[in-house]
């Protein structure tokens, strides 16, 4: 048992709903810590669907390859809750987050809040306590009525791609869910925006930017990405920057490395982000779970050589599409997922982007998760989808199972569909 588990697990009952989205209580609970939302120093604000983690990322590698001091707040975890709090070059220790949270569980005085609402002042104190140069803020769930939205002039704001995600708290729409996004927009604060697949999205976001009065920077007008075989263009002002392929793989982070330049771009003169340290971040960045191939421990000893073993935390319908467009660059190897998702999850938005491009599916529940999906009902859509399907008792079953049904040849196996599966095999691949 990780060391504040203890109190974390207190936290989760000071409010009947995990999610309920609204300012009030956090607001207040600031007030009687003394407003420390108020004493940052300048904010980058980010919002999306997929991508925000990343983008966060790229941006915290190029300001510290330019030699910014960077605090950022992201969620959620992977392994442990310290993930979320990062601290000018390292996790927030348990000493000092645990002291934290008694402090804002002591203000908050028993009174109703959500667990993320009160996390989230703990990280506010926290980088009060440990100041930095910036901040970088991803919000947890939309965007409006989010924790992180008590910022009330961020220097920088961003938005990536928009999908349909948490309707039951966003709304039915694409134009509700980038409404609810477009909610961190401030008066004559810059918005770089990531291009939307749906024009409705795009619309909504212009509609917001202009009704607030916040300049947005749109990709494919403002700034372009291209990507080559051995490097990216950045093209903004019609001047072309070319610079390394991004540490993280796939196309997507193509996309999300473009958004990052963007904002590094927009944060001059404030900020002197050099090209070098841009090129630097590019190959140096660092994000668990988006497309990382394992290459050291327990589940890597289980593969026969020529052999890949890769883990992706997406979980919905894009991110299983952008998944699905990388793996076509992956046709030398037969290719098997291994899929856990939660059961507010619909495992046919998931796997149908995968139909026709993978030898076979092994399905598993998600250990320590009561909201886990049944993985017998995930094979039998993984059937519905003519994949070769079957239900593993964990991974590491799994990919033992996959290796004897592949025969001989060498193979790379995926393990997909959902962050606290990815969270769970990271902490048994140590």
């Amino acid at each position: 048992m990780h060391n504040n588990d203890a109190i974390l697990a207190r936290l989760l009952t000071l409010h009947p709903k995990l999610i309920d989205l609204s300012l009030e209580r956090l607001e207040r609970l600031l007030r009687a810590l003394g407003n420390p939302e108020k004493k940052l120093p300048p904010v980058v604000h980010v919002a999306g669907t997929n991508g925000k983690g990343s983008t966060v990322a790229f941006l915290k590698a190029f300001l510290e390859a330019a030699g910014y001091r960077v605090n950022v707040y992201t969620s959620p975890h992977l392994v442990n809750f310290n993930e979320r709090i990062y601290l000018g070059g390292e996790y927030i220790s348990d000493a000092e987050l645990q002291s934290l949270l008694e402090e804002c569980e002591r203000a908050n005085n028993g009174q109703e809040i959500t667990f993320f609402e009160i996390t989230t002042a703990a990280a506010f104190m926290a980088f009060v306590k440990n100041p930095a140069d910036i901040v970088l803020l991803e919000t947890g769930l939309g965007g409006r009525l989010d924790a992180t939205n008590v910022i009330e002039r961020p220097r920088l704001c961003a938005i990536t791609q928009v999908a349909m995600d948490h309707q039951h708290f966003l709304g039915e729409t694409i134009e509700a869910i980038m409404g609810e996004k477009a909610g961190i927009l401030k008066k004559e604060v810059v918005c770089v925006a990531a291009s939307q697949p749906a024009r409705k999205a795009v619309l909504a976001l212009k509609k917001a930017g202009e009704k607030i009065g916040a300049p947005i920077a749109w990709e494919g007008h403002d700034w372009f990405v291209r990507v080559g075989k051995t490097d990216i263009t950045f093209i903004t002002d019609n001047i072309e920057t070319r610079l390394p392929l991004p540490a993280l793989v796939g196309r997507h982070q193509v996309q999300n490395a473009g958004i990052a330049i963007a904002m590094a771009r927009a944060l001059r003169p404030d900020f002197e982000i050099p090209e070098s340290a841009i090129a630097l971040g590019l190959k140096t960045v660092k994000w668990p779970a988006r497309l990382q191939r394992l290459q050291d421990g327990p589940l890597t000893k289980l593969l026969p050589q020529g052999w890949e073993l890769w883990l992706d935390g997406g979980h919905n319908k894009a991110a299983a599409e952008a998944l699905s467009r990388h793996t076509r660059d992956w046709r030398d190897k037969p290719l098997w997922l291994v899929f856990g998702a939660l059961n507010t999850r619909p495992p046919l938005e998931f796997l149908k982007p995968f139909e026709g491009r993978i030898k076979g599916l092994r399905t598993v529940a998600i250990g320590g998760e009561d909201n886990s999906l049944s993985p017998e009902i995930s094979a039998e859509v993984g059937k519905s989808l003519n994949m070769q399907s079957g239900v593993s008792t964990d991974v590491a079953s799994a990919i033992s199972e996959i290796i004897t049904q592949q025969g001989g040849d060498a193979g790379r196996i995926l393990i997909c569909g959902s962050l606290y599966l990815a969270g769970n095999v990271l902490a048994d691949n140590n």
